[in-house]
């Protein structure tokens, strides 16, 4: 018997930093082959990345890397949850889950805003990291 997989899009504004970073992360911690991240951005952000922030990542032991993705119909339509990372976007959920992309979403309000700081960034991360690290208990991912 074939078990299905199960599709999750990381989504924040530009899919430089938060919602690449959540990917990436889940990627590494998860032990469920079944489960499948993928990671887009609204309005997708300029490359290469701020070296800043794949430094900060790379000093938690995860690897940010690749261009930035725009949100499209396939991902939208692939999905099985849409996770947005985001503080700013004015009814989230209305605006990702309708017609035929009536989907699952959750929405973790995470400040994109730091100044460059290395320390901000890194509380950026851990904040994501715990909130991903959530997901994949809850989903069976997590060893």
């Amino acid at each position: 018997m074939k078990t299905k997989k199960f599709n999750i899009l990381f989504v924040c504004r530009h899919n430089r930093f938060r919602s690449k970073f959540a990917e990436a992360y889940f990627k590494k911690i998860n032990r469920n082959k079944n489960i499948l991240v993928k990671s887009a951005g609204i309005f997708p952000g300029e490359y290469p990345l701020d070296k800043t922030e794949v430094k900060v990542a790379r000093k938690l032991g995860v690897e940010i890397k690749g261009r930035p993705k725009p949100v499209t119909t396939d991902l939208l339509n692939w999905n099985d949850l849409l996770v947005l990372i985001t503080n700013d976007l004015p009814s989230p959920k209305k605006i990702f889950n309708y017609g035929k992309f009536r989907n699952d979403v959750i929405v973790w309000k995470i400040k994109d805003d730091y100044g460059g700081n290395e320390r901000d960034i890194e509380n950026i991360l851990r904040r994501i990291m715990e909130r991903v690290e959530w997901l994949s208990k809850q989903l069976g991912g997590k060893k």
